[in-house]
């Protein structure tokens, strides 16, 4: 897949999605209407032709035929708080790295651009991960010693001592503790994610690998999202008196996105 990092950005890559996601989509949502053969709508079903019905589908409202496309992402370099986030998103596939298998005494550490922004706050900030860092490798050596007490030392048991210790160990590690994933969504759930996580609103991060998400969607089937976004690039923004107030930056950023600049 296509990806793109920008500085500290996260990574995101386009792994896989569903072949030809547009006159699949096309071809469900006219199999609603058609008494002919399935068969027969793919035939005669052109990439042109698709893309028109896809419009057409969006102006009508008729979002289900959207479910039988899906996209799955590989995203990289992104904090735990951001996987409290996108979890969120209940109608989607994820695969985590896990904490309980996976050592993290040497984790990398995803810090906020307002705390980098103030050389104070952002050394109080290195300070706390260093202390977590050395916190979790005291209480798993801690716990690996306790365990190995009464084992036989054989290698299969200290790897099974380490294990265990690095369970109860990660409950010290921080929010910022960094962390890697595979996500799968259908194109209905992307256009609910892209509409509340390319919002101004949403935090910074989950924002940006929402964004990165839509551009490398909008380049693998344009037909497909034209219309996915915030809703202020749809019409009026839905967040009230808590909108940001800045619709057309919004439209020239989602639209930039779209185009690849």
């Amino acid at each position: 897949g296509k990806q793109r990092k920008k500085g500290p950005m996260p990574k995101v890559t386009l792994i896989s999605y569903t072949p030809d996601p547009e006159k699949v989509v096309a071809a469900a949502a006219k199999l609603c209407y058609s008494r002919v053969s399935l068969e027969a709508l793919l035939d005669g079903l052109t990439q042109e032709k698709a893309a028109d019905y896809l419009g057409m589908l969006s102006e009508m409202g008729h979002e289900s035929p959207l479910e039988h496309a899906s996209f799955t992402f590989g995203i990289e370099g992104v904090s735990r708080a951001f996987l409290a986030q996108i979890t969120r998103h209940r109608l989607a596939s994820y695969s985590v790295q896990s904490q309980r298998y996976v050592p993290k005494d040497a984790f990398k550490s995803i810090m906020p651009p307002e705390i980098q922004a103030v050389p104070e706050a952002a050394r109080i900030f290195q300070e706390a991960m260093e202390n977590a860092r050395n916190s979790y490798e005291q209480i798993a050596a801690i716990l690996k010693e306790k365990y190995l007490e009464a084992s036989d030392k054989s290698p299969a048991a200290i790897k099974a001592a380490e294990k265990k210790a690095i369970e109860d160990a990660r409950f010290v590690l921080p929010n910022a503790c960094d962390t890697r994933m595979v996500v799968t969504m259908n194109v209905r759930s992307l256009y609910h994610f892209f509409a509340l996580r390319c919002c101004n609103r949403a935090q910074w991060e989950i924002r940006a690998v929402a964004d990165e998400m839509l551009r490398l969607v909008s380049q693998a089937a344009p037909a497909l999202f034209a219309k996915a976004g915030p809703s202020c690039c749809l019409g009026q923004c839905r967040e009230g008196r808590m909108s940001c107030g800045k619709a057309q930056e919004t439209r020239q950023r989602i639209a930039a996105l779209k185009s690849g600049l």
